[in-house]
């Protein structure tokens, strides 16, 4: 019986073992079966060799079994069954092309693997325009203002603000901020800020806009807009 290598390093791209969350006899089953470290033309499996190969003097008292281990021996035909008079001459060359293609299978699995575990979350975000109004024309804007922005929270960053007349002396407060969708909701934000009742009549939305930013565009927005 021997390992195949390429599945083993297509399941290991994405575990750090054969079986489970720590070594046990099935890496055990699986490690005596390899002769050395693969190499590079096996990231993962070397990086799992060389890490089974630290737990050398405990095989015995691992747990698990070697069954889960299994999944990655191929069999090798017993060449005395066959016709010591019969010589295949294209038996090497097929067995060099499959295992060449096993390997490049196997890079490829991996650094589809790597490429897929290095992308960047791409962070869905907002920029909103909050209009808060006050009680008369004696409210003070300054304190309503410094009320508002005290208001912390991951995912929220405050940003440019100015005062609008919408009449009879009174002016409410229109600002902007930028939101991360999946953290910041702004029906409650929205309640957060009418806590503040000795300023505050009531929030309105008047504008809201998804994007996907990078952070020198999202300080151009909430400082320049």
């Amino acid at each position: 019986m021997s390992i195949d290598l390429g599945s083993l390093e297509a399941h290991l791209a994405t575990r750090s073992y054969v079986e489970g969350y720590t070594p046990s006899q099935a890496d055990v089953h699986v490690y005596k079966a390899i002769s050395s470290s693969p190499g590079d033309s096996y990231p993962n499996v070397t990086r799992w060799y060389t890490h089974i190969n630290s737990y050398a003097a405990e095989h015995g008292s691992l747990p698990g079994s070697s069954t889960a281990g299994e999944a990655f021996f191929t069999a090798v035909a017993a060449s005395a069954a066959e016709d010591d008079d019969e010589v295949d001459l294209f038996g090497d060359d097929d067995e060099e092309e499959d295992a060449e293609a096993e390997r490049v299978k196997a890079e490829r699995v991996a650094a589809y693997h790597a490429k897929k575990a290095n992308k960047p979350k791409t962070i869905a975000k907002s920029v909103v325009t909050m209009d808060v109004k006050p009680w008369d024309d004696e409210t003070d804007m300054k304190a309503l203002e410094e009320a508002v922005r005290s208001i912390e929270q991951d995912g929220l960053v405050w940003g440019a603000s100015k005062l609008v007349a919408i009449g009879y002396g009174i002016r409410k407060l229109q600002i902007t901020l930028v939101v991360e969708d999946e953290k910041v909701s702004t029906d409650e934000l929205q309640e957060k800020v009418q806590e503040f009742d000795d300023y505050v009549q009531s929030t309105d939305i008047a504008a809201m806009q998804s994007m996907f930013l990078f952070p020198v565009f999202e300080l151009f927005l909430i400082w320049f807009v």
